[in-house]
């Protein structure tokens, strides 16, 4: 197997229930979203930030970026992302997914989430994962290789939660590309809680403070479980 891909890491400040694997967006890098983790307040949850890797994107003028895979037109073609990087990173993404169910015990017991890029990677690699995911989070994303989700997606995660959340000011990724995702997996079975907010290509407060619940429902805190238990 080859070297994991480097991440920044933020490890649990109290018992470790389960893990959040955060994919970044275009351009950006693991340090992205590491501020968001606390505002989360969930001191059980590993969280995992890797950094993609760089590559030359043609839409930006063939410039070296941290990119999940390349983008070779604005246009919107089935034929516009390198399907053979997508490749790439869905083995460096199963990797990483492996070397955390050694850790906490089993997939069931994490989430793979992204923003833009990585939305689209966390979607795609979500849905053909071989064991079940705890749930998926696509923030201002969006379906890649849509042409073969139906035949490549696994029973495994086939009713497994998605949460999308998207601005409707979008001008980079367009809301519309992120509701025709939520449409889809909706069709396919998966159970998909959609939220947007007029906001551009971002999160804002009211995205972090909906992530929280969903990640309250899909994996519940020990403190959770213990009350279940009683009641």
């Amino acid at each position: 197997m080859s070297e994991l891909l480097n991440c920044v890491i933020i490890e649990p400040r109290a018992p470790h229930t389960g893990t959040v694997l955060w994919l970044h967006g275009l351009g950006a890098s693991g340090h992205d979203f590491e501020p968001v983790a606390p505002m989360l307040e969930r001191p059980d949850l590993r969280f995992v930030f890797p950094h993609a890797p760089q590559r030359p994107v043609t839409i930006n003028g063939g410039y070296v970026m941290p990119a999940w895979y390349d983008i070779k037109s604005l246009a919107r073609t089935e034929d516009r992302e390198d399907e053979g990087h997508i490749h790439e990173a869905t083995e460096q993404i199963r990797a990483l997914i492996a070397a955390e169910v050694a850790r906490i015990g089993g997939a069931e017991r994490l989430v793979l989430l992204g923003f833009s890029q990585g939305a689209a990677m966390a979607l795609h690699v979500g849905v053909r994962h071989p064991e079940r995911l705890a749930g998926i989070g696509v923030l201002s994303g969006y379906l890649v290789v849509e042409h073969a989700v139906q035949a490549e997606r696994t029973a495994a995660n086939g009713d497994t939660p998605i949460f999308f959340g998207h601005g409707s000011r979008d001008g980079v990724v367009p809301v519309g590309k992120g509701r025709a995702a939520q449409q889809r997996m909706t069709e396919l079975g998966n159970p998909c809680t959609w939220q947007e907010w007029p906001m551009q290509h971002e999160v804002c407060a009211e995205e972090i403070d909906a992530i929280g619940r969903w990640l309250g429902e899909v994996l519940p805190s020990a403190d959770r479980d213990l009350d279940a238990e009683v009641v």
